[in-house]
């Protein structure tokens, strides 16, 4: 008689996914779990189960390294636990990991098992094949407290410089992001010269999606329900510039009639059929033009919303900030776009304690925002960052003197915020909701703006009309009408 054996069967790695920093980190951390379903692999969301636990690192500020740093830690401990249990991986993914894995490397010897870069994103599930079939690190399977680091393992470096890779609109992700808003990256990595940011020495040269790209993923979302679009880029006005840079050159870059421009993109992402927000985030003043304005006060769907991080506006300040503009040229701006798009809320940020910023110029900073009165605002205490230009000017600013003109700055933008909000009282607004008491208005961008606070449940992921009724500072209250 004929026997058979059964073949042992193959067990299928869980992936386990921390994602810090901004949106553009989240969508990378979307296409590494979109790889890993590609190549066979389940997702969990605990940590302590995970196969192999993944911490997508931010960068941008000290603060967001320290919060890097001791999420690689806890996941090292495994969320409490004394040690990780033998068996279990971990990679280190994002912004820190792509500017500092050679230091980390010695730093985290035995604890991490290997570095992935920017440009990994999209081979994620490859790269934890390769991390799997590597065995065990002596330092992670140890029983007594201490091993000598030579008997740890070196991580795994898979780190590239100069990041050139892009996504495409077939490009495998899983949405972190609730059912009903997503973030779509048109571009990535960022060639402005600002004295304070290291994002061009992490992210590479600005690289722009095509039309076709982005519309096709566009009308994707919207054909499953999705109503809020958020683009996203280190510039998105920047859009398109570096695809007829290919073939016109640099001179013809202004003329946006001889190629792909943000305005040409939000006509085409206006034609698809459906009902649904664009909103616009990341835009740089340098870049606007009378064009983009009347484009956005013609569009269906483009939302009357404008993210525009201008980090000051006194004269000097902005040159020492290498920010390609000047405090005339913002001034003007901001009144052309407020004339020119009715009902347009602009959100902005603002640095403080920049090297060398007098008081005089900082109270220059506060009549701006005085007299300006914006809809949404937030401010940022100076970061020296390691490898700016900034980070090695003369006249660092004492924490203290920068702590207290954010709080200075802050306090000016709560009465304004709570003014502009009693402003609301009686009217009516257009807002998608994203908890059953929560909604957000077409001034509110997800994370980061208020939020309308609802006196009775509504459907989530749906437009409704809510008369507001109330404020609390950067909040409104409302009732669905």
């Amino acid at each position: 008689m004929k026997t058979t054996t059964k073949a042992p069967e193959t067990k299928v790695p869980k992936i386990g996914m921390i994602s810090l920093g901004c949106a553009k980190n989240l969508v990378d951390a979307e296409i590494m779990l979109g790889d890993v379903l590609q190549h066979g692999m389940t997702i969990t969301n605990d940590a302590a189960e995970a196969d192999v636990l993944i911490v997508n690192t931010c960068a941008f500020i000290d603060s967001a390294k320290e919060e890097s740093i001791e999420a690689i830690l806890e996941a090292h401990e495994s969320k409490g636990l004394k040690k990780r249990r033998v068996g279990q991986k971990l990679i280190v993914a994002g912004c820190m990991s792509q500017r500092f894995s050679t230091e980390l490397a010695g730093e985290f010897k035995g604890e991490v098992d290997a570095f992935i870069g920017l440009d990994q994103v999209k081979d994620v599930g490859s790269i934890i094949a390769k991390v799997l079939g590597r065995g065990e690190s002596p330092k992670v399977a140890q029983t007594s407290t201490k091993v000598p680091l030579n008997e740890a393992w070196e991580p795994m470096n898979f780190v590239t410089r100069k990041p050139v890779y892009i996504p495409d609109w077939d490009t495998p992700r899983v949405r972190l992001t609730p059912a009903h808003t997503v973030f779509t990256k048109i571009a990535e990595g960022c060639n402005h010269p600002c004295s304070f940011c290291v994002i061009p020495q992490m992210r590479g040269r600005h690289r722009s999606r095509t039309i076709e790209s982005v519309t096709t993923e566009v009308r994707g979302l919207v054909a499953e329900g999705v109503k809020e679009i958020n683009l996203i880029s280190q510039d998105t006005t920047y859009y398109g510039m570096d695809l007829w840079a290919e073939k016109a050159g640099p001179k013809q870059l202004v003329d946006s009639r001889r190629g792909p421009t943000l305005t040409k993109l939000l006509r085409e992402l206006d034609r698809i059929e459906g009902d649904f927000w664009v909103r616009l985030l990341y835009t740089h003043p340098a870049h606007w033009s009378d064009e983009l304005i009347d484009c956005i006060a013609a569009t269906r769907h483009v939302a009357r919303y404008i993210d525009m991080p201008l980090q000051h506006i006194h004269p000097r300040m902005l040159e020492v900030m290498k920010r390609e503009t000047s405090s005339e040229h913002i001034e003007s701006l901001v009144k052309r776009i407020r004339e020119g798009i009715p009902g347009i809320s602009i959100r902005t940020t603002f640095i403080v304690g920049f090297p060398g910023e007098t008081e005089e110029e900082f109270e220059y900073l506060l009549d701006f925002i005085e007299r300006t009165r914006f809809e949404r605002l937030g401010v940022f205490t100076y970061s020296q960052e390691e490898g700016s230009r900034a980070g090695k000017m003369e006249g660092q600013l004492p924490a203290k003197v920068k702590e207290a003109r954010y709080k200075k700055a802050m306090k000016l933008q709560q009465k304004i915020a709570k003014e502009i909000g009693q402003a609301q009282f009686g009217k009516v607004v257009r807002a998608v909701v994203d908890q059953p008491l929560v909604a957000r208005g077409e001034s509110d961008a997800p994370d980061i703006d208020g939020r309308i606070l609802l006196k009775k449940p509504a459907p989530v992921g749906e437009f409704v009309n809510v008369r507001i009724t109330g404020t609390q500072v950067y909040d409104l209250v409302g009732e669905v009408i």
